[in-house]
Formats: C-alpha cells, structure tokens, sequence
C-alpha cells in the first residue's frame, strides 16, 4: 500500500501520519509497515537539539497507526463511521535510540479480536535489529462528532 492507500485508512495527516508504506498485510492476522525517519520531521527540533532521536512515545503511535491500518483492512473498509481508538499499552520497551536515516520496519501481529477490540504485539527494528516493542489494546468505535 502507498501513502495515499494509508490515508484512505487512517485519519492522520501530516506531521502526526508516521507511515510511509505497508508492504505486507495478511487480514485478522499480521501486519508489517516502514516509517521513514527523516531529520525533517518535526519533532527533532526539540528532542534534542544536536543529537536528535525519535520519541519513544511516537515510535509505538507509528506501531498503532500501522495496527489501525491492519484493522481497517480487516473488515472495516468502506465504514468511514468508524475510528481506531487506543485503549492500554503494555510491556513496551526501547531497545536503541531513533535516529535521521533509519527506516523503522513495524511489524504487527493481532494476539486476539473480540468484537470491536483488538489486541496487538508490535516490534520496530532498524536493519533488522530491534528498536522497541510493545503489546497493545485498540477499540474500533464510531466516531465522535
């Protein structure tokens, strides 16, 4: 899927949309994506000035966007009534620090679906060593206006 198939999914834009391509999908089952990580993004400019590093926080939000993607192609298309919602993160760790030239390779698997809510393990390596990694629990549910 290309960025423009990713958008059809999610409701991010730019500068919170933190996937650049899906390049395996198996519906209900697992997932893989690539983020890009470019010195351009955003955040660098505080986090640190001189030696910038993605944001753990956001590293984990690119694994649930990714997971979002996973649940919408899962039975949610055609449903723009519906919205991905987080619900717990667990066991999450950071294993090596996110730097400008790294492409972070999510990788997805949903642990269990029940109705609306889905439970994912995510790990995000960089040439194919682990940079972090964490279970958690999403609610698909119709959107708030």
């Amino acid at each position: 899927m290309n960025i423009n198939e990713i958008m059809q999914c999610l409701p991010h834009r730019y500068p919170f949309l933190l996937v650049d391509r899906i390049i395996d999908i198996q519906p209900g089952q697992s997932i893989v994506g690539i983020k890009n990580v470019t010195f351009n993004e955003p955040f660098f400019q505080g986090h640190f000035p001189g030696q910038p590093i993605m944001p753990g926080v956001l590293i984990v939000e690119a694994m649930a966007q990714v997971a979002g993607v996973l649940a919408f192609r899962s039975g949610m298309e055609g449903n723009g009534g519906k919205v991905v919602y987080f619900m717990s993160i667990e066991k999450a760790k950071f294993r090596r620090p996110v730097v400008p030239g790294d492409q972070l390779r999510l990788e997805i698997k949903v642990l269990q679906h029940r109705g609306s809510v889905w439970k994912f393990s995510g790990a995000a390596t960089i040439d194919g060593k682990l940079a972090s990694e964490a279970d958690f629990t999403a609610m698909v549910t119709d959107k708030e206006i």
